[in-house]
């Protein structure tokens, strides 16, 4: 895959998954700001697992910042100080890619390291390494964002990486990505908490609950932390898909209100056709 050593920072789900995937293929340390958690991580068979920072970085030829966005310019800093390799490939696996060039894109430059965005579309509602799945990445989209111009051999050698994981590798600006996830995976998680909180409002209920309300809240149950500071970061790109999903919800309740029966037919059949195609995209990926 093109990187003898990999250090991947932070152990929460996506860092911890990294590890795991990769604990028999090749060299990967994975860095904890946590004692907890570089021992549950040991005990899951990633033996390389470290609260030293030193020692993560020591030759790694790529570190992954697997940390809350707002802690990535700080960390990345310290991982300068702590003698990162020079030329050494920095990737993250932030939801949002403007603000993290914007503010990662300078650190790595001043400290001649080749800065490269990447966002593994995979994920739980669970949180911490305890979640963490070695086949967590298997199917899975990665987007990789080049706004720092860095191009190849570390554009290549990151996308074969991801690859290797099992995700399939998409390439695309950062506005574009935020725009994109903005609308598959934000407005997803708000309409999700929105449907909690309306249709629980008396959580008793819930007990006479079938597939369709445990589908359509189960990514409500996602640290509301973390979550908070993505729906904010990616703001300028939310803000527009949540009106225009207020909106769609306007006009629904003007259909029932009115019984307007046809309308209302018409309105769910395009959202069915729009759900059958997104399907149908999703399951013929591979085929592109």
């Amino acid at each position: 895959m093109g990187f003898s050593k990999v250090a991947v920072l932070g152990g929460g789900l996506l860092g911890g998954s990294v590890a795991l995937a990769l604990r028999d293929r090749l060299d990967c340390v994975l860095w904890a700001r946590r004692a907890e958690t570089v021992g549950q991580a040991r005990d899951a068979g990633v033996p390389r697992a470290t609260t030293n920072l030193e020692e993560a970085l020591d030759e790694a030829e790529l570190v992954i910042l697997a940390v809350p966005v707002g802690a990535m310019p700080g960390l990345l800093r310290q991982a300068i100080d702590a003698g990162i390799r020079p030329g050494a490939v920095i990737s993250d696996v932030g939801s949002v890619k403007q603000r993290v060039h914007e503010q990662l894109g300078p650190i790595a430059r001043g400290g001649n390291l080749a800065f490269i965005g990447g966002h593994p579309m995979a994920g739980s509602e669970r949180k911490g390494f305890e979640a963490a799945d070695a086949d967590l990445f298997e199917g899975s989209v990665c987007l990789l964002t080049d706004d720092e111009g860095i191009g190849d051999p570390a554009a290549a050698r990151l996308e074969a990486f991801w690859t290797s994981l099992g995700c399939r590798v998409t390439w695309m600006e950062a506005s574009a990505h935020d725009q994109i996830v903005a609308r598959i995976s934000h407005l997803p998680h708000v309409m999700a908490a929105a449907t909690a909180r309306v249709a629980m409002k008396s959580p008793e209920d819930a007990r006479f609950g079938g597939g369709g309300l445990r589908d359509t809240t189960r990514v409500a149950g996602g640290d509301p932390g973390m979550w908070a500071e993505i729906l904010m970061e990616n703001a300028p790109a939310l803000l527009g898909p949540v009106r225009e999903a207020r909106d769609r919800l306007s006009e629904m309740l003007a259909m029932i209100e009115q019984s307007d029966h046809e309308a209302l037919r018409q309105w769910l059949e395009l959202a069915c056709e729009r759900h059958a195609e997104g399907k149908t995209r999703r399951e013929n990926q591979g085929d592109d």
